[in-house]
């Protein structure tokens, strides 16, 4: 109920309204799960936003990933992200076992991942360059589960990494069509970075400015 609540009362005005969200073909996101959303990732908004653009009703099914390192370190940080926005942790450091056990149970359980395969976040509106292995290994464990390539832009400017003062911008979110390891196996990295850089042509502004 804490969930629903913050992202009902308190994410969705944020984005909608404070952030003057743009959002194009938005029939193209998940309407259930399992299913794997991936973006580029500028700012600690980038999951929140992308959560905010699914139906409610999938609220409790979705699972940022995010490195556990960050945000673990505090209790009462660690129990906001991780019980309150869902936030999935990933060990970094010291992992035993497959670090990615975590993913696949989500998997199996019809939940929604959304990963940053760049990794942790940079400068704002550039992209970090070659994507991490790790949703290559998720959706080749799971090859018929559907990825969603999301491109965000302008997020990077409302809340750059290292900065804690919201700036209201307009931003923009451009979803792709969903694709699957099983189509895309040969070069899945190098397909789904395409993607994200031709949904980027359909910013008018320059993407990364």
């Amino acid at each position: 109920m804490v969930k629903f609540l913050f992202f009902l009362l308190i994410v969705r005005p944020l984005t909608y309204v404070v952030l003057g969200l743009n959002v194009r073909h938005s029939d193209r996101l998940p309407r259930s799960g399992p299913a794997i959303i991936v973006a580029n990732h500028n700012s600690h908004l980038d999951a929140l936003v992308l959560m905010s653009l699914l139906p409610m009703r999938l609220v409790g099914r979705v699972r940022p990933v995010a490195a556990a390192d960050y945000f673990l370190r505090n209790r009462l940080v660690a129990w906001f992200a991780t019980e309150v926005i869902g936030i999935l942790p990933i060990s970094r450091k010291h992992a035993r076992g497959n670090p990615l056990a975590g993913c696949f149970d989500a998997m199996r359980s019809g939940d929604i991942l959304i990963l940053f395969p760049e990794g942790s976040r940079g400068e704002p509106e550039k992209m970090q360059g070659e994507f991490k292995q790790g949703v290559r290994l998720i959706a080749k464990k799971f090859p018929d589960v559907p990825v969603y390539p999301v491109f965000l832009h302008g997020l990077g400017k409302s809340l750059p990494k290292g900065e804690g003062l919201l700036v209201p911008l307009f931003c923009d979110v451009v979803a792709g069509e969903a694709m699957t390891y099983q189509s895309k196996s040969e070069a899945f990295l190098e397909a789904l970075s395409t993607s994200l850089e031709t949904l980027a042509g359909e910013v008018q502004l320059r993407a990364w400015e």
